[in-house]
This record gives structure tokens, sequence and C-alpha cells, in this order.
């Protein structure tokens, strides 16, 4: 029987990934390496290794998180503006693609990293 996932993505650094995700999304470290951490949503998990192959970034790739309520993706942006502001790219929104409310933002890694609420 399955019982999680974990998630792999190619990173830069992996200090401010980690102080990216601790500051910005409150997710915990669950196990940190020296090349790699993996961090627990509570849902599932995210790991960040830093690759000596030259791999590249992983294209395309937006991560995205669940709040409970549409305010409270209004009260995520508000507390990241005041920590990261410079991280933000945009007002949460409704989307006309997707029954979502929404804002987005970049990590150190340049993935897009979204907090929402599906509708």
């Amino acid at each position: 029987m399955l019982t999680s996932n974990i998630i792999f993505f190619p990173c830069k650094d992996l200090h401010a990934t980690l102080d990216f995700y601790a500051t910005v999304t409150g997710i915990t470290v669950y196990r940190e390496m020296e090349n790699c951490i993996i961090l627990d949503s509570g849902y599932g998990y995210l790991g960040f290794c830093k690759y000596d192959d030259g791999r590249p970034m992983a294209d395309g790739v937006c991560i995205s998180f669940n709040a409970p309520e549409i305010e409270d993706v209004d009260r995520y942006y508000q507390e990241i503006r005041k920590k990261k502001q410079e991280c933000v790219l945009c007002p949460p929104k409704y989307h006309d693609k997707f029954p979502v409310y929404s804002f987005f933002m970049k990590d150190p890694n340049g993935y897009t990293v979204e907090i929402q609420k599906i509708l």
C-alpha cells in the first residue's frame, strides 16, 4: 500500500530553497541531507536536490499549495508580501481557465509557486 509521495526537483542553492519554503509557506523539514532536503507539507513531500551533473531546473513547473478558504489565500498573500515581497508575481485573482483563486510567486530556483483555493 502506498502511503505518501515525494516529488524531487533540481535546485541551485539548498539553503536559499529551505529558507524560502520554511519562511514563505511554513512547511517543515522532513529530512535534511548534504545534497538534498525533503519538506513535509502534511499532504505529501517536496524534495530539492543539488545535483552536480549540470542538470537544468525543471522547466514549466508550478508547485501549488492548497488553502482551505479564499480568505486564507488573501492572508498568505499579505504575509508573504511582508516577508519576501520580491518573490510575489501577482496579487490573488480568480482565473478564467480553471476554477481557482490564487496568486503566484517564484522560488530561489525560478520555479513558479502558487497558493490557491480550488473552487
